[in-house]
């Protein structure tokens, strides 16, 4: 079963080796074209659909395909570039003042080519359908015809005018044209290279012999050939014996030269014999005796003695055992012994690495096969009996399997990791990413990383049905959150790989569309009731009263609270934001209940006074996204919890510093004003003007003043027709409030009790206390009109801002309204109720002419909690 795998490896390697060999030739041929020209070019590609279908239909069309041609030309990395497809002529151009040749484009008939047909220019003729030529220096050209005709009435036209016979193949002369190059067009007919014979007096001509032929394709061919016949490599090494017994210096540095020649001949079937294990420390050896060293390497000696091969399971197999040694060696050749080639020599070990990666794909799938091995590796690795150091070897053994998986092609590797997952690979790395050692917890995150790179849905299936039999703290997301915030490197970096991972498993981008798609919902309420807890937990913590006020004691010497003001600690957060920021992005309905029940956006803009910068950014950064949403119950979120207070303190407390923090906030104010979020607008600029107005080297905070006021002054001259459409619409409610109803309605039985941030109204208003309403309504109308027109809005005092409220029903609608100073924190409006003013309200959020009626200071509490009653709105909507 084996010899016909290795029958089989020998072919692919002959077959890359082949392909490699022909790209190096192409860059030769194109680097010397005026030699050899395009003979290797012009290939398959060319007999396209296009040359099949000009080749059918009239006369006429005979002649268009007879002068249909590619352009190519040579770019500065010696490679030719198809310039397109037309059709040439020869014609006579002025402006030329000669006979030139012109490429037409078939598509649209743009000019692809106008070379003047130059007297002393070297043409050439190859292969019946070729024309190569140089325009200058380093600007070369080629025509490559669909038809041998059409190549010979345009040859004809080249020699006229150059005064050549048409028989001939160049037209001038090649000064630089060898009687050997001319052979080497001809490798059919032409015999293997003569070796010397193998002794040691002939040591300087061989090596001089290796070294000549690597700069021609043909004949390192000629010479891989003659080593391979005559079984040279063998006799060559039996002479590095003699020579090293005898300590002939020359004679090693010669057989240095040779060996690293023949390893760039780049050829697979003298790799097979070099690295066998009868040779390869014998090349190893040669390859020590570099003569640019002082001293010879002892990487045999590395090799025998230093590097031990570690079985963790003992390997019965010996192929495989073989395989593995031969492996490792061999990339040490590539990786330590050989020098980096240079840029002439970069393609001569392509072979090399192709023999490292099928002997890899080899090792893997003869490890994959034998079941037994790996089971008994899984069952050692989750022992609690296992020592230390074993478990250490048993996860840096899978760590390389897992690695070595990457060269299998696709399928094999799904089949790879579907083996993995079978045996029990997930269950496995909860233990030991749990463990103590940092060893053993870095190799099994990068194990973990390559299982959520093939198969982030693998995982997540995995975690939910651990869900539905162990806690919390021991599931394998929940222990990955706890390795991200218990990382003790200062610089975390094993947290921002971790970080990685987890942004790969919550990204709804990557879940699959099922027939009833029911991952994405299915998963993300798994994560946020079983995981989001841990995650925000230090966040939470470190932006507690409690916390704040014990690092204040500690020793900050600024008066406000500064959360926190530990480095490392400063990280994670940054990373817990970064996390959450792309929740908001991509989750919004799971994670909007989340921020509204934990009131978590006033945490955060906590950290806007941390003395780290970039953590006060991270804030900022999660508030941006969210008010990037323009979503009105974030909004309302936001007005009515005071939340721009902290980003606002943070602005004038930076002072007239140009810096990021500066920027970061003016674009977020420049974003409401362009964007004319109107709820937002209005609660800036009637809680906060004052303070900002004197900010004049933008122009943004005037822009939301005046945004305000043409919005005011729109309201207000709706006011005049509100009583004729109260009459006819006060029962009515427009299909966009019905549909903010019902989401509100959803969230709401989404929220845990007793942590709503809105709390629902516990009764229902009776219809009949509607006309009583609108009455009220009128009679303060045309009070609070004129009121409007004196009094501007005012911050409570100068030491600070209060919170305020803006409207909810309008808010809600897009509109401004005026806001009122609330004299309680937001949690003791939730709970009050008016049975008058609600139901003013009420009515008022309607559309059209309805939208944004000026609000009433006697109105506050009651609006908002009529926005927010889902036991009222099925009343009002029939």
């Amino acid at each position: 079963a084996v010899a016909p795998a290795r029958t089989a490896r020998a072919s692919l390697l002959e077959e890359e080796e082949k392909g490699r060999e022909n790209r190096v030739t192409r860059w030769r041929i194109c680097s010397s074209h005026r030699r050899n020209g395009l003979s290797r070019v012009r290939g398959a590609d060319e007999v396209s659909e296009e040359a099949v279908a000009g080749a059918v239909g009239t006369a006429a069309t005979m002649s268009d395909t007879r002068r249909r041609v590619k352009v190519y030309t040579l770019n500065e990395d010696r490679q030719w570039d198809d310039r397109g497809t037309g059709h040439v002529s020869s014609t006579y151009v002025e402006e030329l003042k000669g006979m030139s040749l012109l490429v037409r484009a078939e598509s649209d008939g743009s000019l692809l080519l106008e070379s003047k047909i130059n007297p002393n220019t070297a043409y050439q003729k190859q292969q019946d359908t070729l024309i190569v030529w140089s325009e200058a220096e380093n600007y070369d050209l080629a025509l490559s015809f669909q038809e041998k005709a059409g190549c010979d009435e345009i040859w004809e036209k080249i020699c006229q005018v150059q005064g050549k016979d048409p028989s001939v193949e160049v037209t001038q002369d090649l000064i630089d044209e060898s009687e050997e190059e001319r052979f080497e067009e001809m490798p059919e007919t032409s015999h293997l290279i003569d070796l010397p014979t193998c002794e040691l007096n002939k040591l300087e001509e061989i090596a001089d012999l290796v070294t000549s032929v690597l700069s021609s394709p043909i004949r390192r061919e000629k010479l891989a050939l003659a080593l391979e016949n005559e079984g040279y490599i063998k006799k060559l090494l039996q002479l590095f014996q003699a020579c090293e017994n005898l300590e002939n210096t020359e004679g090693l540095h010669h057989l240095y030269e040779i060996i690293r020649g023949i390893l760039f001949l780049n050829k697979a079937t003298l790799f097979e014999v070099m690295f066998s294990d009868e040779c390869i420390m014998d090349v190893v050896g040669c390859l020590e005796y570099d003569p640019a060293l002082a001293q010879p390497k002892r990487h045999r000696e590395f090799l025998t003695k230093t590097a031990k091969f570690k079985e963790v399971i003992p390997i019965t197999d010996s192929e495989l055992r073989q395989k593995i040694h031969q492996t490792y060696r061999v990339q040490y050749i590539q990786d330590i012994i050989l020098p980096t080639p240079s840029v002439f020599e970069e393609n001569f070990l392509s072979t090399l690495t192709s023999f490292i990666f099928f002997n890899k794909v080899e090792i893997v799938s003869m490890l994959q096969e034998d079941e037994k091995f790996l089971s008994e590796v899984f069952a050692q690795l989750t022992d609690e009996a296992t020592d230390d150091d074993k478990r250490r070897e048993l996860v840096n053994f899978f760590k390389e399997f897992c690695a070595f998986s990457q060269t299998l092609q696709p399928q094999n590797r799904d089949a790879f990791f579907k083996t993995l997952a079978k045996l029990g690979i997930l269950p496995a790395l909860e233990i030991v990413m749990g463990m103590d050692d940092l060893q053993v917890r870095s190799a099994a995150t990068d194990i973990f990383s390559y299982l959520v790179e093939f198969s982030p849905s693998m995982v997540r299936e995995f975690v939910m049905q651990e869900a539905q039999q162990s806690d919390d703290d021991i599931l394998l997301i929940n222990v990955v959150i706890e390795q991200m915030i218990c990382d003790t490197d200062p610089e975390l970096g094993g947290a921002v790989q971790l970080m990685g991972l987890l942004r790969t498993l919550i990204d709804p981008e990557n879940m699959l569309a099922t027939t009833n798609k029911t991952e994405k919902s299915e998963f993300l309420n798994f994560f946020y009731n079983h995981c989001m807890h841990v995650l925000t937990a230090p966040l939470l913590t470190n932006t507690s009263e409690d916390k704040c006020e014990k690092d204040n004691i500690v020793g900050s010497n600024k008066n406000s609270t500064i959360c926190p003001d530990n480095y490392q600690t400063a990280q994670l957060l940054a990373l817990i934001l970064e996390l959450l920021t792309f929740c908001v992005e991509h989750h919004t309905y799971h994670i909007k209940n989340y921020i509204m029940n934990k009131d978590l956006l006033r945490r955060v803009l906590v950290l806007m006074n941390s003395k780290h910068t970039f953590l006060a950014l991270c804030a900022l950064r999660f508030m941006r996204r969210i008010i990037g949403l323009k979503d009105e119950f974030y909004n309302r979120y936001i007005t009515k919890g005071n939340l721009f207070e902290p980003v606002i303190n943070a602005l004038l407390d930076n002072g007239t510093r140009y810096n990021l923090l500066n920027s970061a906030v003016i674009e977020l104010f420049e974003f409401i004003r362009v964007e004319d979020i109107k709820s937002l607008t209005a609660h800036i600029v009637e809680n906060f003007y004052k303070a900002l107005e004197s900010i004049e080297y933008v122009q943004t905070f005037k822009g939301l003043k005046t945004k305000y006021e043409q919005e005011k002054d729109r309201q207000n001259q709706k006011l005049n027709s509100v009583p004729s459409i109260l009459r006819s619409n006060r029962f009515r409610r427009d299909a966009k409030a019905l549909e903010e109803d019902e989401e509100m309605w959803f969230n709401d039985d989404e929220e845990e009790e007793g942590k709503a941030v809105v709390a629902p109204v516990e009764k229902s208003k009776p219809e009949d206390d509607f006309p009583d309403t609108y009455e009220k309504f009128m009679e303060t109308k045309k009070a609070k009109e004129s009121e409007d027109k004196e009094n501007l809005p005012k911050r409570t005092s100068s030491s600070g801002f209060k919170f305020t409220f803006s409207h909810s029903a309008s808010a809600a609608n897009g509109t401004n309204s005026k806001s009122v100073v609330a004299q309680t924190p937001p949690a003791s409006s939730n709970g009050s109720s008016s049975k008058t003013t609600n139901l003013a309200t009420s009515v008022t959020a309607t559309k059209g002419s309805l939208v944004g009626l000026v609000d009433y200071p006697d109105d506050e509490e009651e609006d908002e909690e009529e926005e927010t009653s889902p036991r009222k709105r099925p009343r009002l909507g029939s």
